[in-house]
């Protein structure tokens, strides 16, 4: 009986010197490593630069006070009153009606005289029936609208004043450098005008995928009533028009677009001079280099612009530019893609010369373009169109035309099986006989939109044909 209670009281004991031992040995290194892991959390630490030479230095030693001052009053408030059509109801289509309705829209602007021109964004006026601008004195006036320009998205408007109105400056947006402080002034959210700050991120982005554009990319916050507001350098000068973000739900995340001011400036000066937009046309086509074509074209360049052909009778065909050419810079621009060539091209007038540097065969070479104006015409419904030659008038034995160089509108196919295609000569419009492009867009401009287009034109064979086009 004496062994069965020794037993037990050493198992007893056994037991308790186990648990104790666990208890201050293996459960303490078991709440260490607990410890341990939290440690791997993300710690927030202040670091100091004290060196006088620093970034944080030169960037604490930049005042935007004095360019904010400078353009506040000089960027407005834009409503525009478009008239729309409702979503029909069931008794609408019964009684064969259209509910229409007004609907307000809104953005921003910059005054850029004394006698009250401002510059916008074509999207926010566009469609318009009735126009005003509050200035940041509350004052609100009525506005017209001089000229657009959709390709560029900039538009001129002008308001009455008694007394001369503060204005902005323009920059040089060629000029401007990556990296260099910028700021975005605006009406966002219906605000009176309101600043933000940050930097410029790139330049000559485009954002169609098919280079038409060239915008300076910023990283100051842009929102919903930004557009047609001004992005100034710290000097206060004005070198984009806030256009555009890229965002998937609306508001700024990071990333928004200005039409530059050398491209701006140019199109309202056409616009006030001429009452349209001159386009000076370099007469090249091609395309961006990269890795992958530099390898399909056997090349040792991934940067430029390559001349796939060049356009007859062009200012670039007058300068000896010949397919296979690369092009590397024009004046002082460097050329890396077509954006580049692009958004430095729409600065430019017909008859402009500028200086174009290319390689050929690997050998750096420069020659003098004189830039011309632009000989062909995208007419609704047909396609592409060019002032035709007195040759060409002669082969299909016409007097007058403009010929058609190619076909891709609604009407192709129909186009296609009755045996017109390219070359064929367009010798009447809305019943008015026409010798050039200017005197198509002259006829396009001013038909009237309910009455389908009739155009008149001569295919190779001689025979005429006349179609009436909605």
């Amino acid at each position: 009986m004496k062994k069965i209670a020794t037993l037990v009281l050493v198992s007893i004991l056994g037991g308790a010197i186990t648990l104790g031992a666990y208890k201050t040995f293996l459960e303490k290194e078991e709440q260490t490593i607990v410890q341990t892991k939290q440690v791997t959390q993300p710690t927030f630490q202040p670091v100091n630069y004290t060196a006088s030479n620093t970034n944080l230095a030169a960037i604490e030693g930049i005042d935007f006070t004095t360019a904010a001052e400078k353009t506040l009053d000089a960027v407005v408030h834009v409503k525009s009153v478009t008239i729309t059509t409702a979503q029909p109801s069931m008794r609408d289509l019964m009684l064969g009606r259209l509910q229409k309705r007004e609907q307000l829209g809104t953005g921003s602007g910059v005054i850029i005289s004394p006698d009250g021109y401002i510059i916008t964004n074509n999207h926010v006026i566009a469609a318009s029936k009735k126009l005003s601008v509050t200035l940041n004195d509350n004052r609100t006036l009525e506005a017209t609208i001089i000229g657009t320009d959709p390709k560029t998205d900039i538009a001129l408007l002008k308001i009455e004043s008694d007394e001369a109105l503060p204005y902005t400056t323009f920059g040089d947006s060629d000029t401007a450098k990556i990296g260099e402080w910028v700021l975005a002034v605006g009406n966002p959210f219906n605000l009176t005008s309101t600043v933000t700050a940050g930097i410029i991120s790139a330049k000559s982005r485009d954002l169609s995928g098919d280079s038409h554009q060239s915008f300076i990319q910023t990283d100051a916050a842009v929102n919903p009533g930004n557009s047609g507001g001004a992005l100034v350098n710290t000097k206060g000068e004005l070198i984009g028009i806030n256009t555009a973000i890229t965002s998937q739900t609306g508001s700024y995340i990071g990333y928004s677009f200005a039409v530059p001011s050398n491209i701006a400036k140019k199109v309202i000066q056409d616009i006030m001079e001429f009452g349209n937009v001159q386009n000076g046309i370099l007469g090249v086509t091609g395309g961006s280099l990269n890795s992958y074509y530099a390898e399909k074209l056997s090349l040792n360049e991934t940067e430029g612009f390559y001349i796939d052909e060049v356009i007859e009778d062009s200012g670039a065909e007058k300068a000896n530019l010949k397919s296979g050419d690369i092009i590397k810079k024009i004046d002082n621009v460097e050329v890396t893609k077509l954006s580049d060539l692009r958004g430095y091209l729409d600065t430019k007038r017909p008859d402009d010369v500028i200086t174009v540097y290319y390689l050929r065969n690997g050998a750096q070479q420069q020659t003098q373009v004189t830039l011309l104006k632009s000989n062909t015409y995208v007419l609704p419904h047909v396609g592409i169109i060019k002032n035709a030659k007195p040759k060409d008038l002669r082969q299909y034995k016409v007097k007058n035309g403009v010929e058609i160089t190619e076909i891709n509108g609604g009407y192709a196919q129909h186009f296609s099986r009755e045996g017109i295609k390219s070359g064929d000569i367009i010798t009447n419009i809305n019943g008015v006989k026409v010798n050039s492009i200017e005197d198509v867009q002259e006829i396009v401009k001013n038909r009237d939109l309910n009455q389908p287009l009739s155009v008149e034109l001569v295919n190779s064979s001689g025979q005429t044909f006349r179609y009436g086009l909605r």
